[in-house]
């Protein structure tokens, strides 16, 4: 749903004009909104993304602006990337990262500096990482978190990374990874996020309206479709198997008596 069409949905169900509440603010009420249902859950599937970049020779801390570098999706029609401002999108959280010949495992980063001691600095092919924040404004629109790898890379070296991106702006009034904000935006989430979205604009309109208890209604009809999406959107992946009362992670273990052997391409 566009912005502008938001708006105008917002009015229709308030019974109100823009002399009642002004479009900049209705704005600001929509984005409050999406960053509540953008931040409310960690790892929406819808945000997961997949990027390269190379090691350097020496360089164990990486920006997760660097690890964005090659970064790139379509909103709107506009092309966000890992580039120059301001559709600089970049990664929010890191959940996995390999080489062509293994996975890297995930330490913390004072377990990281105990195996590698500050004092010396050995190197080779990275087999850990750590995250950790880095400083900087806690404000600041692509995050100051980077991840650092164990041992210190000596080359050039390709790394795979799966994560979680951040989500495009939509309506507020100042822009991060948009050139500006526009009627025609849509915001940065499933179609069936739309109704949810809107219904917190609804209670926020009420409550400018001093209508408190409608206001409230709105507003648990609000979480209650937010956790109803959020259930349908972080069920069980279709192709792993409910498990009741089983210590079988997989169709494949369930049903092999060598569980360690190799799968075959006729075997589940």
């Amino acid at each position: 749903m566009q912005l502008s069409t938001m708006r105008t949905y917002v009015r229709n169900v308030v019974d109100i004009d823009t002399t009642d509440i002004a479009d900049t603010t209705l704005n600001e009420f929509i984005r409050e909104g999406y960053d509540l249902i953008v931040y409310s859950e960690k790892r929406w599937p819808f945000y997961e993304v997949a990027v390269s970049f190379s090691t350097v020779d020496g360089q164990k801390d990486y920006t997760m602006a660097e690890i964005s570098a090659g970064m790139s999706i379509t909103h709107d029609g506009v092309a966000f990337t890992g580039g120059s401002a301001p559709t600089n999108l970049s990664l929010r959280e890191v959940a996995a990262i390999k080489t062509d010949s293994h996975i890297l495992e995930f330490i913390g980063y004072d377990v990281g500096d105990i195996i590698y001691p500050l004092n010396r600095t050995p190197g080779g092919t990275p087999y850990y990482f750590s995250m950790w924040n880095q400083g900087g404004s806690a404000s600041a629109a692509v995050s100051g978190q980077s991840i650092r790898l164990y041992p210190t890379p000596t080359g050039v070296e390709t790394l795979y990374v799966r994560g979680y991106r951040n989500a495009v702006d939509f309506a507020g009034q100042t822009p991060i990874y948009r050139n500006a904000i526009s009627d025609a935006d849509t915001p940065d989430l499933p179609i069936a996020f739309d109704n949810v979205l809107a219904l917190y604009a609804i209670y926020r309109a009420y409550q400018q309206q001093e209508d408190a208890g409608m206001g409230q209604q709105y507003y648990a009809q609000f979480i209650g479709e937010l956790e109803n999406l959020r259930a349908r959107f972080e069920d069980t992946p279709a192709p792993q198997p409910v498990l009741l009362n089983s210590v079988n992670a997989s169709r494949w273990r369930a049903n092999s008596i060598l569980p360690n052997r190799l799968r075959y391409s006729w075997e589940w």
